[in-house]
């Protein structure tokens, strides 16, 4: 959408001359019959150089030339429109003078005027999208998605640049860090015109009271950068100093959110007053509208910038297993100690990576989830810092449950369904089924993550499981093929195969669990326990619920989804349990999986299960490292996911060049 040409009508009282600014871009018509003598019938009209002027009759009657001048028929409807083609040197220097003429059109019986002094005034964005401030973009008022989009893009201000911020940058009003402008949008006002507006004329920035609490802005003056917009302020007079560019910075404080679609518009005016005690009246009004940058999370699927994970009292062997393959996957590794973590070891549940990001920057932001366990210190005190934000949702306590820690949260990788592209993958989170009023995610994080819309939501059956997360039954890995990725799914029907298959080996005495303090299992009293097959099939029903909705919703077929063998035992509250180790709750990084050691039976010195999942994913190039998480992790309801997370790149695409989600 352009925006439109603007227009003003100027009217003329006899004999008076009329002194006005004219806004370049502007079109003024003048009502030519209200300075007119009651005994005209003709007008004529000359104008200044720098004034283009057209005289608009409603009827068909034709001007006559007298004395070299031509006569215009004078009625009603008699106006002239005009506008002025470059800015004022000087106050007044634009000119037209109207001469008025009664039935003999001999000489003019009276005059009148009008003084223009032509200023030009533009609010300006990176409305292209290219980090640079271009000057009057047509489309700097609207808001487009796509290759071809126009509309400026604001960051959320929730990093922490100053070592003086309590919390995230965002809605301090005074500012402590130069480092903290580059995370904002730059926003300049350009004039050109004489040295001074005629007297009764100012400039005014301005907001609406809406967008008071999503927005702050900062000006350059007095040496100081002043904060002028947002909050309280939701107007600012600024200074008119002939030819110049006033520099603004503009941060976001609001992620799209329920009631918040992200959208934000800053409109300058030029106000006019005429006689004091008289309110004042805007002639011109410019407007640039800004998106606020979505927060986007990174599937599995993209390259690993750094792994995360506690230390407890309890995980040493597990720890040291993690820091041997982040080691040998040559990424990076952050530990959490205890006296953060305060035993809390459930590192995936805490938080989610993700990244925000606009043309002229891009920084990581961490989603702390609303569980609050005893994690809940590190992502604020040792994430948050420069470049690198930090959002939260609160929830009522009363309503969190266990589908709000965030290993019930992940994303795909970017699919195309029936012709839709996601180039961004969709989330996905676990929830009740329909038909139930069992646990859901809570309403504050599915609003949030529904407003960020460039990773449309998909909301699984996760109920059934004790914990109740998606991340116990799938996970994606990433190909070099055309695909590009695979599903994995724990299969309960795969696992009883493979059983089955040893057992036809003549295998049926091989144990589950060797070298574990625990109740061991044979190959043939799974077989032969009803009540784990019973049970496996309703797991397995309720995975085959979700495939069917991860095949419709992501555009999957069967040869993109790769079965992992796994086992489960109902509570007696009828919630779904991890029988061994679930291998599908792994650590993706890259070509290497960390996955959990599921201590299936050992035939030759091997165990079964290793050596099935081997043969799925070496043929895919993948390096697969099986880590002893049971008694660490395991044992208490979580695997490998579950207690490490992965902060990871970008995606290359820009999500502004989305067609409209």
């Amino acid at each position: 959408m352009q925006q439109q040409q603007q227009h003003r009508t100027l009217r003329l009282d006899r004999g008076q001359r009329l002194e006005a600014v004219c806004v370049l871009g502007t079109r003024i018509s003048i009502d030519v019959n209200g300075g007119a003598p009651v005994e005209s019938k003709w007008f004529s009209m000359r104008h200044s150089q720098n004034i283009e002027a057209e005289v608009i009759q409603s009827d068909a009657v034709k001007p006559k030339m007298v004395n070299g001048e031509k006569l215009w028929p004078l009625n009603s409807k008699s106006l002239v429109e005009l506008y002025m083609t470059t800015a004022s040197t000087d106050t007044n220097d634009g000119k037209v003078t109207f001469a008025y003429y009664g039935p003999g059109s001999d000489a003019p019986v009276d005059k009148s005027g009008v003084y223009l002094t032509g200023v030009e005034i533009s609010l300006d964005v990176d409305a292209d999208r290219d980090g640079v401030v271009e000057k009057n973009n047509p489309q700097k008022a609207s808001w487009t998605w796509g290759p071809k989009g126009q509309g400026a893009v604001l960051l959320v201000n929730c990093d922490k640049d100053s070592l003086f911020s309590r919390t995230v940058d965002g809605g301090d009003e005074i500012m402590l860090s130069k480092a903290d402008l580059l995370d904002m949008s730059r926003l300049v006002l350009r004039t050109r015109g004489p040295e001074k507006l005629p007297i009764g004329y100012h400039l005014l920035l301005y907001i609406s009271a809406s967008d008071s609490k999503n927005l702050g802005v900062f000006h350059y003056y007095n040496k100081m950068y002043t904060h002028v917009l947002g909050g309280k302020k939701l107007f600012y007079k600024a200074r008119y100093t002939g030819t110049t560019e006033l520099e603004f910075f503009v941060e976001g404080l609001r992620f799209p959110d329920e009631g918040f679609d992200g959208l934000i518009s800053i409109k300058a005016s030029l106000l006019e007053s005429m006689v004091e005690g008289i309110p004042e009246t805007p002639i011109f009004t410019d407007v640039v509208t800004f998106r606020v940058a979505p927060l986007i999370i990174t599937p599995n699927t993209l390259e690993p910038i750094e792994v995360y994970v506690c230390s407890v009292k309890d995980n040493y062997l597990f720890l040291k297993e993690i820091k041997n393959l982040v080691s040998e996957a040559n990424y990076k590794i952050q530990i959490c100690f205890e006296y953060v973590n305060r035993g809390d070891r459930w590192m995936q549940d805490e938080m989610e990576f993700g990244y925000i990001q606009a043309p002229h920057k891009s920084f990581p932001v961490v989603l702390d989830s609303p569980r609050d366990g005893e994690l809940k210190d590190f992502p604020i005190r040792d994430l948050l810092g420069p470049d690198f934000g930090y959002v939260t949702k609160i929830a009522a306590s009363s309503e969190v449950t266990s589908l709000d820690s965030f290993g019930n949260l992940e994303v795909s990788p970017p699919v195309t369904v029936q012709g839709k592209k996601y180039p961004l993958g969709r989330i996905l989170i676990g929830s009740s089924f329909p038909t139930t009023s069992g646990r859901r995610m809570t309403k504050v994080v599915r609003d949030f993550l529904y407003a960020q819309r460039v990773q449309a939501p998909i909301e699984l059956f996760t109920d059934w499981l004790y914990v109740g997360h998606v991340d116990e039954f799938m996970t994606f890995i990433p190909t070099a093929d055309e695909k590009g990725f695979r599903l994995l799914l724990a299969s309960p029907v795969a696992c009883l195969r493979v059983f089955r298959e040893q057992k036809h080996k003549g295998n049926g005495d091989a144990t589950l669990f060797q070298g574990l303090e625990t109740k061991r299992w044979t190959v043939t009293k799974i077989l032969s326990t009803e009540a784990i097959l019973q049970e496996n099939s309703f797991v397995q029903n309720c995975i085959d619920w979700n495939r069917d909705i991860l095949k419709k919703e992501l555009g999957l077929t069967e040869d993109d989804i790769i079965d992992l063998p796994a086992l489960f035992r109902l509570g007696k509250d009828g919630k779904a349990l991890a029988f061994f180790p679930n291998m599908v709750n792994m650590i993706v990084l890259g070509k290497d999986l960390g996955i959990p050691k599921p201590y299936g039976p050992v035939i030759e010195e091997t165990c079964c299960l290793e050596d099935y999942v081997i043969s799925l994913l070496k043929p895919l190039g993948f390096n697969c490292t099986f880590i002893d998480d049971v008694v660490s992790y395991h044992k208490k309801l979580g695997e490998v996911h579950c207690g490490t997370n992965v902060r990871r790149k970008p995606f290359t695409f820009k999500w502004w060049q989305m067609e409209e989600p």
